[in-house]
């Protein structure tokens, strides 16, 4: 596994950092900002401060300007902070100057969330394919992190040892992504021959945003133990299971979480667990509707399934966690009949939005759980019915 310079540590002090531009605006910027604030807590860090900045566009040398870095280092000086995570991707050039200016280990949101996925990577698929991120996601960054080398060398347009270490560093890199994709690859080839062998049962994945319950619903609809916490990216590893409903089979799976600005190459590192959407019949999305921002993460997710190739597959969608949306959404004194009536216009909206193709559930209260098994064994059985219709008749 890659020594990976920017490990967190446990409790580690942090800072923020979130630029405000005309692709972003400031409301968004403080909602990615508590994500990223949930992202460091998962690493094992905490959070002491955050810093925003208006820009029409990132500095190309310190993203946030000379003055802005100047407020974070009088604020940092005493404080024992040890890292600074900016929201969006920093060229090593950026990480460079930032790291010398403040005398602080930086990193941006990418680096944290292949950190996250290092520490939860348990099979050998998971930690290749992290690996291979790693690689990917250092290899255009490695001429910025070795500026003081370059220099050592004698200046601009020569061809020192900082020049000669650079070279030596890229081809390493590059040999490592060539054998860690070629490991891949062989894994691909064996996941796709499992695949295969499971027979001719209709396919249902779990997708969504991380932390949604998936994991929960999945341990649920399956009667076994899977692996749950209320922690981003608790899943990495795809797991399925055969699931019977009235006598009628089919695979679970529960795959990886989405997550806005999810770093291109992890996507790409993780082609083999996202084959595993690719090649369901159904989708159960999954969205955390007490989330105050749940439907940008739907709609991340639904982009997802779209640069996947996998957004035209059938689609339920399930808003869980109605016990919280309740009670973030009513106040105590308000009537039960108008209580009803929010509740019911919020279902008229989504079934309108999903072609009829929605339920409210809270795993965690085991509500509506029964639909929810009753929605998915008719949508199984009507694929069954088409696909195997010399099968379906012994089946129920």
């Amino acid at each position: 596994m890659l020594d990976n310079r920017n490990k967190i540590e446990k409790e580690e002090r942090a800072v923020l950092v979130g630029l405000i531009h005309k692709d972003q605006t400031e409301p968004q910027v403080h909602e990615y900002l508590d994500e990223l604030a949930f992202l460091a807590e998962t690493a094992g860090a905490v959070t002491v401060k955050r810093f925003t900045q208006k820009l029409a566009h990132p500095d190309s040398r310190t993203f946030v300007g000379k003055g802005k870095l100047e407020e974070i280092k009088n604020y940092i000086q005493g404080k024992d902070v040890r890292v600074i995570i900016f929201d969006d991707e920093l060229s090593g050039a950026q990480i460079n100057n930032i790291e010398k200016a403040l005398n602080v280990k930086t990193i941006d949101r990418s680096d944290l969330i292949l950190d996250i996925f290092a520490r939860r990577a348990k099979t050998a698929q998971a930690k290749a394919q992290v690996e291979l991120a790693q690689y990917q996601y250092i290899l255009p960054r490695l001429r910025g992190m070795w500026k003081h080398l370059e220099r050592l060398g004698g200046g601009i347009g020569t061809r020192g040892p900082g020049e000669t270490e650079i070279e030596t560093d890229r081809r390493i890199v590059r040999d490592k992504i060539s054998l860690l994709r070629k490991r891949l690859s062989e894994i691909d080839k064996q996941a796709q021959t499992q695949r295969k062998d499971r027979g001719e049962f209709i396919r249902v994945a779990l997708v969504g945003y991380t932390n949604v319950g998936k994991s929960t619903i999945m341990t649920l609809l399956s009667k076994s133990d899977v692996f749950a916490e209320n922690k981003l990216f608790a899943t990495l590893d795809t797991t399925t299971r055969k699931v019977v409903f009235e006598n009628t089979p089919f695979l679970l799976s529960d795959t990886v979480g989405f997550i806005r600005k999810l770093p291109h190459h992890l996507v790409e590192s993780f082609k083999s667990t996202l084959d595993e959407v690719r090649e369901a019949d159904i989708l159960l999305h999954v969205v955390d509707i007490s989330h105050p921002a749940y439907e940008d993460q739907l709609g991340v997710v639904n982009k997802t399934l779209q640069e996947i190739g996998a957004f035209e597959k059938p689609i339920l969608t399930i808003f869980n966690k109605m016990d919280l949306y309740e009670q973030h959404t009513f106040d105590p004194w308000l009537e039960e009949s108008a209580k009803q009536e929010i509740l019911e216009d919020l279902r008229d909206r989504w079934q309108n939005e999903t072609n009829g193709n929605a339920i409210f559930i809270s795993a965690l209260e085991r509500r509506n759980l029964d639909g929810l098994r009753a929605t998915i064994l008719e949508k199984v059985r009507e694929l069954y019915k088409v696909r195997y219709p010399y099968k379906s008749e012994f089946l129920w």
